[in-house]
């Protein structure tokens, strides 16, 4: 069954065919049907201490005769004989292991398993999440799945096996073996964790000086997926490793929960968090913990060392790591941070963060960030932080995804076993991402290089329109912010409320109480006040473009039951307009002959009646002053209302777009998305004419006010700049969704709609002083915005720039380390060649592995330096920029000369730009025009 040979062989051949390969299923001919018998039926046994095939003058039969082992297709009856005859000197245990069979015992072991086995369950677990009872059963099954045989259970045998397996493995490639001074149980604490490359690490990987230069950033969050269960205990499941990777250890962890156990949780003063409210609350009848908290790397997505523990109560349990200069992102940044220092200084008073030197910052992750209260959000928030480039504080999350698989299995374990596992998987996890640091490193340098032209000019141009000395007053206060936070005021908080319609008419309500207070109420009307008036005009506004929108939805052979919505509704409209009108004369008589004056003999539609707002009017009469301020101060608001709700609408439209692309299949899904989508876009037409009529309005007052510089205050909106800002494209539609002529339209479009962020995302100007406290306010936090923008992708340059430098280092570091422990062990006595020798080729092969990955990454990273002096180029020159992005890429390619062959990797032509490469040590010579 096994065989590939499907031929038939006698007992005999079969025998001698299969000494070498003694885990194979065979089946016998019964004279009916071929039937499943064990190799050891035919006579074959497997002998250890001597060569393949050889036999011992002297075997000694394991006890009982009735070895099994648990291979990757079967679990195996079969004869096992060990040396006794001297030829080798070697214990039962070593003979086992040196034929590849890990022993289940020490002492007179009755089971193994195979290595191949094990390596399988082990890198299955790490990719499917598989438990080891899964495996065995289907291994079991492979045996046999009828269940007439009777196939002896060595589950709890397989358990010890791959849990035992697992560990050494861990220390081996920790270099506990090769470690002369220690034994494996005289580990560290962490020191068996995968470092992450990147990382600064002091003394490894880190150049001179580095304390001024390479602060550290940890993200922070808790998993209430991963529980466990009340079963077993400590003292009968301690587990191998005590606190050697990435959880602490647990004995002086959970001193330190006792010391606590009754300190209660301040309750949040932000938003409602979960994890602050109910961080004093028990996991559960049954549970002995409530999930995990950890400590990852921030930029890369790596567990550190001694950085997870379980959760007793709640989200609450997260002790300090020490660290140097450092950035902290956690969920609740904005509450945990209060209190830190203080409980740290309980812990260990002498940590590094307690320094008066120490720098610290608590951000919140981006995505959390919403969820936040408004000054939350620009205090915690990365984009606004000095120093902390593109990242976004999101890694646990990330990891969640991977770990979350493993909570039905590991939730049924005991303390120790749980530990170890849930070790072994954030182990290989970090091994994956350090793997993947070559395409990593490099997408995030691709992405902080797209952009860092586009934002510096973008910002550039922006202070172009600003008054010099404004913007230098600006500069000033932000950078003693960023120096002090605590100590200078937020310049991204705005100090002045937004204006919206309702708050207006609020405060206008509020005049006119306190002028009926003081008896000077110019009201005409005892239920219509001056401001109610404009008020209900603005809104038959909207009801005229809400009704304009549905009647373009319908048409001749509608349904009877819409064409009788829309017309009550439009009879309704008429009327309340009709009544407005009655009490408009009231203010502005002339309001009666100029209706008469715009009287045809065609009939007008109710949504293209005119509602003779002062704005309407202009100058063709006489109005109160009083009605143009009121009116004045309404479209501010609406105009800001719907540029905000603009804004909102188009990154809501991209996120969705990217949904739809990358996740949803299906009819049901995608039906739901493009539904979704179209009301998104119906929010936008609406936002869209609101602004358009506000600004006609303003400009309108503003010149009846004698007010100056509107124009350049509320730019006129175009179709082209109704954009999201991270989108060059003026719909940002998926590609899949457009037509060949959209897309030809697309690629024609000039470079004016795309070399920037649309204005409404950095709109206005601030060299005109007659603007309004909030507009000059919203001006400086745009420009804060717009300068924290271009600052964190120049930063990202240099921050990933600097990890590349690092992540060589280490490796180089890594391979010295490797090579010298090949030789560590040759002093100790007793050592045996053979040990020597394996000691010499495990190491040098680790050595090979760190020099390969060294190699590889500088491949991948070879043009970098290249293509930032041409961005760096590009922002002192913006035409090239400009010239740049004006073109279409053809052709992606990049040649990295290595000794005996090229590499194709990636350098952009454009078209129309001449491409040329001598590469004269190869004999190589590329030139000529790309069209």
């Amino acid at each position: 069954m096994s065989c590939d040979n499907i031929g038939l062989l006698c007992g005999d051949c079969m025998k001698s065919s299969h000494l070498h390969l003694p885990f194979h299923r065979i089946q016998r001919w019964n004279g009916h049907f071929f039937l499943k018998v064990p190799l050891k039926s035919l006579g074959l046994r497997i002998q250890l201490g001597h060569a393949r095939g050889a036999l011992c003058p002297k075997p000694e039969t394991a006890w009982g005769d009735d070895f099994v082992i648990i291979d990757i297709d079967g679990v195996h009856t079969l004869g096992v004989d060990y040396c006794a005859c001297g030829g080798s000197s070697k214990s039962q245990v070593d003979q086992l292991l040196e034929r590849r069979l890990y022993p289940a015992t020490t002492v007179n072991p009755k089971t193994a398993a195979t290595f191949r086995v094990l390596e399988v369950f082990e890198i299955l677990q790490y990719e499917s999440k598989v438990s080891p009872y899964e495996l065995y059963n289907t291994i079991s099954r492979l045996t046999d799945n009828t269940g007439i045989v009777e196939i002896k259970d060595r589950y709890p045998s397989f358990l010890r096996m791959v849990h035992e397996w697992r560990h050494l493995k861990l220390l081996k490639r920790a270099m506990r073996g090769h470690d002369p001074t220690r034994s494996a149980g005289e580990t560290k604490e962490g020191e068996c964790a995968l470092l992450c490359p990147p990382c600064p690490h002091p003394n490894i990987n880190m150049p001179e000086g580095w304390e001024k230069t390479s602060p550290k950033k940890h993200a922070l969050d808790a998993c209430f997926r991963l529980k466990r269960k009340d079963v077993s205990s400590e003292k009968a499941d301690p587990g191998l490793s005590r606190g050697f990777s990435y959880f602490v250890e647990n004995s002086k962890f959970t001193a330190h929960l006792e010391k606590h156990e009754d300190e209660v949780e301040p309750k949040s003063t932000c938003s409602r968090h979960d994890a602050v409210n109910l961080a004093d609350v028990s996991p559960g009848q049954g549970y002995a913990a409530s999930g995990i908290a950890t400590v990852e790397c921030a930029r890369h997505n790596m567990k550190r060392p001694s950085a997870v523990c379980d959760l007793q109560k709640g989200e609450r349990c997260v002790i300090y790591l020490p660290f140097c200069t450092f950035y902290i992102s956690y969920d609740i940044a904005c509450q945990w941070s209060k209190y830190l220092l203080e409980r740290i200084t309980k812990i260990d008073p002498e940590s590094p963060i307690l320094r008066s030197e120490a720098k610290r910052r608590f951000l919140v992750p981006k995505f959390h960030l919403p969820a936040h209260i408004a000054a939350c959000q620009t205090k915690f928030a990365f984009m606004f932080t000095p120093g902390a480039g593109l990242g976004d504080g999101e890694a646990p999350e990330r990891g969640w995804g991977e770990a979350n698989p493993l909570a039905p299995s590991t939730r049924e374990m005991g303390p120790g076993t749980r530990r170890d596992t849930l070790d072994y998987n954030f182990g290989d996890y970090n091994w994956r991402k350090i793997v993947d640091l070559g395409s990593s490193l490099g997408k995030k340098m691709d992405t902080a290089l797209s952009k860092v032209a586009e934002n510096t000019i973008a910002h550039s141009e922006l202070e172009e329109t600003l008054d010099t000395g404004m913007v230098k007053a600006w500069t000033e206060s932000m950078v003693a912010w960023e120096r002090d936070p605590a100590n200078n005021p937020n310049p991204f908080e705005m100090t002045v409320v937004i204006p919206t319609q309702v708050a207006v008419r609020r405060a206008l309500a509020d005049e006119e109480a306190a002028a009926i207070s003081a008896g000077t109420d110019t009201s005409l009307s005892p239920d219509i006040s001056p401001s109610v008036l404009i008020s209900r005009g603005i809104d038959l506004e909207a009801d005229q473009r809400a009704l304009k929108a549905e009647m373009k939805q319908t048409w001749t052979h509608s349904r009877d039951r819409e064409l009788t919505r829309v017309q009550l509704r439009s009879n309704a409209l008429i009327r309340r307009i009709e009544a407005w009108y009655q009490i408009l004369q009231l203010y502005i008589p002339a309001t009666i002959l100029l209706r008469q004056k715009a009287t045809g003999p065609k009939t007008i539609a109710p949504y293209d009646l005119q509602l003779w707002l002062p704005s309407e009017i202009g100058t063709k009469a006489p109005i109160d002053t009083r009605l143009i301020e009121i009116e004045y101060q309404l479209r501010v608001a609406q105009a800001q209302e719907a540029l905000t709700t603009l804004r909102r609408c188009l990154q809501r439209r991209v996120t969705v777009y990217d949904l739809k692309k990358r996740w949803l299949r299906g009819q049901a899904p995608n039906t739901k998305a493009l539904n979704l989508l179209a009301q998104i876009e119906g929010q936008i037409s609406t936002a869209k004419g609101e602004y358009r009529q506000a600004r006609l309005s303003l400009l309108t007052l503003g010149a009846m006010l004698g007010k100056v510089g509107l124009e350049e205050f509320y730019r006129p909106l175009e179709d082209s700049d109704i954009r999201a800002m991270s989108a060059p494209d003026v719909n940002e539609r998926a590609e899949e969704t457009m037509t060949a002529k959209q897309k030809e339209k697309a690629k024609r479009r000039t470079h004016e709609t795309q070399r920037t962020v649309s204005w409404i995302w950095r709109h206005a100007s601030a060299t005109e002083d007659n603007h309004t406290e909030y507009e000059a306010e919203m001006i400086k936090v745009e420009w804060a915005k717009s300068r924290a923008r271009a600052a964190r992708f120049h930063e990202e340059v240099k921050i990933v720039r600097e990890e590349m430098k690092r992540t060589i280092r280490f490796f180089e570091w890594k391979e010295k380390e490797w090579y010298k422990r090949a030789d560590a062990k040759q002093a100790q006595e007793g050592a045996d060649e053979d040990y020597k020798d394996g000691l010499q080729a495990y190491a040098k092969r680790q050595g090979a592995i760190c020099l390969g990955l060294r190699r590889k990454f500088e491949h991948m990273w070879a043009g970098v330096d290249v293509r930032i002096a041409a961005a760096m180029a590009e922002i002192s020159n913006p035409a090239q920029y400009y010239a740049r992005s004006s073109t279409t890429p053809v052709l992606c390619i990049d040649s990295e000369v290595a000794d005996a062959y090229i590499v194709v990797h990636r350098m952009v032509y454009y078209v129309n730009t001449p491409v040329h490469a001598v590469l004269a040590d190869k004999g190589l010579i590329v030139f000529g025009m790309v069209h």
